[in-house]
């Protein structure tokens, strides 16, 4: 079974910074994807970022290019999203995700398969 926590959310000013944490336990990740997702009020679940686990591929959202930048400790099984010039728009609880499949990186839900619990993540104008 794999466990993913998320934590580093919170409420912060518009341009200012946020680094999220998904710790990551129970199961060995060098070959799972990990993504980031958001959900905010109202609207769907969304793709952010993601990052192959042994690997330095990483893929971002539109929204997220140039502001938010996605990388990983492996000797800590941790992955991060380090968030920087928040807006308004980027209010939302914001998830982890691992897909231990081998491929492409992925940017639906669906080729998720584990996932945390969420962090809020609101941004002040």
């Amino acid at each position: 079974q794999v466990q993913l926590v998320e934590s580093g959310g919170g409420l912060v000013q518009a341009g200012g910074s946020l680094r999220l944490s998904c710790a990551a336990s129970g199961r060995t990740f060098s070959t799972y994807k990990v993504g980031w997702f958001r959900q905010a009020p109202g609207k769907e679940r969304e793709f952010v970022a993601a990052i192959r686990w042994s690997g330095s591929s990483t893929y971002y959202a539109d929204s997220a290019k140039g502001r938010f930048t996605i990388s990983r400790d492996n000797a800590k099984n941790t992955v991060y999203l380090q968030m920087n010039n928040l807006k308004p728009e980027d209010t939302a609880v914001y998830y982890c995700a691992a897909d231990p499949s081998l491929g492409s990186i992925g940017t639906s839900m669906d080729e998720y398969d584990y996932w945390g619990q969420g962090t809020q993540v609101t941004i002040s104008s």
